[in-house]
């Protein structure tokens, strides 16, 4: 099981509507570089837009920053598009057999340390910012 793809998409497209702002961000040209369907784009975007980190424009449309990338971590924009629940990122299996030993035991256990995974995950998020992420991505564009 996987964690949505909507943060990589979020992030995806944040840095090219800071990369190519020149030209109109449109959910159908965002989608031509994501390779993806431009309704997963304008889903993402509405979310984006929900926390503030982008607007968009009426009429032809197109996508633009509100906010700094300066100003945004990537768990903005992890938390923006909604991944995962607060301190649900790992989902326990349900009803295990509290008739065996592990089974009645192994969800307390369990339970703190993924917390603290989740904690630790969100903290490296936390630490880097949209602006470092699209400087490394330009460097390597060359």
């Amino acid at each position: 099981m996987k964690i949505s793809s909507r943060f990589t998409v979020a992030v995806h497209t944040l840095s090219l509507i800071h990369i190519d702002r020149n030209n109109v961000c449109t959910s159908e040209w965002i989608a031509g570089s994501v390779n993806t369907n431009p309704v997963v784009i304008r889903r993402v975007i509405g979310m984006l837009k929900k926390a503030g980190i982008v607007g968009v424009k009426a009429g032809a449309g197109g996508a633009y920053l509100i906010k700094d990338l300066e100003d945004v971590t990537l768990l903005d924009v992890y938390r923006a598009v909604a991944v995962v629940e607060e301190g649900e990122l790992f989902q326990m299996h349900e009803h295990p057999n509290p008739n065996c030993p592990v089974g009645a035991n192994i969800q307390f256990v369990l339970e703190f340390i993924l917390k603290r995974s989740q904690e630790a995950m969100e903290q490296v998020l936390a630490d880097l910012t949209m602006k470092e992420l699209v400087t490394d991505l330009i460097k390597k564009i060359g």
